[in-house]
């Protein structure tokens, strides 16, 4: 699977089956620029565990504010459409797989 970029409108739609990982990110972010080749590679190994979505917090302040993010990179873990788990910062491939595994 591929990693792919949501907006308001269309999150809750992509977050209601299985295991999303959401990337809450906007491009002038530091961290949010290191935290994507580790998203890609997860991606790549267990793209059929769990889906990667991006979410960038500049152009989508509706779906940002109701997850109350006010730092970024945040990722929220989400199963079947609720939220599981949620990790703010750069995080390391090893912490975000043990993440997604935890839940799977």
């Amino acid at each position: 699977m591929a990693i792919s970029h949501v907006t308001d409108q269309t999150f809750a739609t992509e977050i209601k089956e299985g295991l999303v990982l959401v990337d809450f990110w906007a491009a002038w972010c530091g961290p949010c620029k290191m935290i994507a080749p580790v998203l890609e590679e997860i991606d790549a190994e267990m793209g059929d565990k769990v889906g990667i979505i991006k979410l960038n917090v500049d152009e989508n302040p509706e779906t940002t504010r109701s997850f109350g993010v006010m730092s970024i990179p945040s990722l929220i873990l989400f199963k079947d459409g609720a939220e599981v788990d949620k990790v703010i910062g750069f995080q390391p491939k090893d912490a975000l797989t043990e993440l997604i595994l935890k839940h799977s």
